[in-house]
């Protein structure tokens, strides 16, 4: 049950929906109208380009997909199992994630369309990084899946069954956090082109930073209660 978590998950939650949001945004007005937080129109626009003869473009294309395949197996290989739970490797995937979209402003603003594949790989490594908590399925790239969850809930509460409040508001966190992230990429590409993506790099270090800071603040506690 979400009653269960934290109450900081709402806050991580909507921080990194609005880091995807931004990527995606960025992707979108300058790696040739793709989306790099999530798959489906990539998946789909991969057959597109294969039915054009368009194989420079399917290459592109498939390299994003292999590429937040990569970032979620890192995820996978780094934590064990589906529950949330204090101390996880959370900063250093975060970590890892802001490292690859500096590296890929880089790559970007030298025209190289590996840029496009390091912003995807770290897209997927975030996706991967928070998927199962307590049966809530939670994905902070897109959003699709989280209007699907949000019409279950409602169809079930007309039909007499309960519902869950703090789950909905998880998942209109995550609904509003990818919508303003999706401004403020936009807004920040207008004026610094691909460096855009320097604003959630450093965000995801900052939240790196700050669940290490509350993970040893909690384990003092807990040690002192001990005691």
């Amino acid at each position: 049950m979400t009653s269960r978590l934290p109450r900081w998950v709402e806050y991580g939650a909507f921080v990194l929906a609005l880091t995807a949001g931004c990527i995606n945004a960025i992707g979108l007005l300058g790696v040739s109208h793709q989306a790099l937080s999530h798959l489906s129109g990539t998946a789909t626009s991969v057959g597109t380009s294969l039915a054009a003869l368009d194989l420079s473009g399917a290459l592109l294309l498939v390299g994003i997909l292999g590429s937040f395949l990569l970032g979620a197996a890192l995820s996978g290989f780094m934590l064990s199992g589906q529950s949330l739970e204090l101390g996880r490797h959370y900063d250093s995937l975060l970590v890892i994630e802001g490292v690859l979209l500096l590296s890929a402003i880089y790559l970007l603003e030298n025209g190289h369309f590996l840029g496009a594949c390091l912003a995807s790989a770290a897209c997927g490594t975030q996706n991967a990084l928070v998927t199962t908590y307590s049966g809530a399925i939670v994905r902070t790239t897109h959003v699709t899946g989280i209007f699907t969850d949000l019409g279950l809930m409602l169809g079930g509460a007309l039909r007499g069954e309960s519902f869950d409040r703090r789950k909905a508001i998880l998942f209109l966190l995550i609904i509003s956090g990818f919508v303003l992230g999706g401004a403020v990429g936009a807004s920040l590409f207008a004026a610094l082109h691909f460096m855009a993506l320097a604003a959630p790099a450093i965000t995801c270090l900052v939240l790196a930073l700050s669940y290490r800071i509350y993970t040893v603040r909690a384990r003092t506690q807990a040690s002192d209660l001990g005691d």
